[in-house]
């Protein structure tokens, strides 16, 4: 009896060997790619550049605009913060500035400069002239030019006025794209004024962000907007006088009713607080 089971167990540790040393060499294989797998991937992850040194792709500047329906060259200016002078200029456009629908309007590049042609010059043959003494030529008196009633920097020019009186929401930041102006708040309905005397140059509302807009130029440096009105009461080629109610306040483009009004000088956004009163 116990050498028939001294056999038995003899037997079973046999089988249990044979079948490990069966196993050794697949055991052996998956060990080898798991490892040479483990050590792919260690050498492609110290090859990674960490992402703080991964740059952004550099953005694509905009060169040209295709010209929408109801856009005019002021509105398109305002738009790309450049002066509408320049703008026209680049492009050869002459006042009125008239512009139309799928005319494509180049925003960089210079103004075309009219090319001076040479003189002729004529060769007289000399002749004995007498000289006679200079008659006496009296001076015209000095021409007295106007300067406009809009300064830079003046903060006391009493044209400029507070296009409508409530809680200042959002003050002018230079860096900052979308705080060009100052945010005002206000009532459904309220009366929008002009800030100073000039001639409506945009009225509707295809700016985007801007809702229900006018824009109001001064002089030749100075335009002024007020946006997201609710109702607008004056067209393009209006003059308007400093206070007269040309709007409004509303809510369109925005969620609240407010007043976002700006100034810009030469086509660029200046801090309005520095010139109202």
């Amino acid at each position: 009896m116990k050498r028939r089971i001294s056999r038995h167990f003899k037997a079973k540790s046999a089988d249990s060997g044979g079948c490990f040393l069966r196993l050794c060499p697949f055991l052996l294989g998956r060990l080898t790619v798991v490892f040479c797998a483990v050590l792919l991937l260690a050498s492609c992850a110290s090859n990674l550049a960490p992402t703080s040194s991964l740059k952004q792709p550099p953005s694509q500047k905009i060169r040209h605009h295709t010209v929408s329906k109801g856009e005019t060259l002021y509105s398109i200016a305002w738009r790309y913060g450049k002066d509408f002078k320049e703008l026209a200029s680049v492009n050869r456009i002459s006042a009125p500035y008239r512009i139309f629908p799928g005319q494509r309007l180049a925003l960089t590049g210079r103004a075309p400069v009219a090319s001076s042609q040479p003189v002729a010059k004529t060769v007289a043959k000399t002749k004995k002239v007498t000289r006679k003494a200079p008659a006496k030529v009296s001076k015209p008196a000095p021409k007295v030019v106007k300067r406009s009633s809009i300064s830079d920097g003046n903060k006391s020019v009493t044209k400029w006025r507070w296009p409508v009186r409530g809680r200042v929401l959002s003050r002018f930041q230079a860096n900052d794209p979308l705080r060009k102006g100052v945010d005002i708040a206000g009532k459904k309905g309220e009366s929008v004024q002009a800030a100073a005397d000039g001639t409506v140059i945009y009225a509707g509302s295809a700016l985007r962000g801007y809702g229900k807009l006018l824009i109001i130029k001064h002089n030749e440096e100075f335009l002024s907007a007020y946006a997201h009105n609710d109702k607008l009461l004056v067209g393009e080629g209006t003059k308007v006088r400093a206070g007269q109610r040309i709007a409004e306040l509303g809510s369109s483009g925005t969620n609240r009713d407010m007043l976002h009004f700006e100034i810009r000088k030469n086509g660029q956004p200046v801090d309005p607080l520095a010139y109202l009163p």
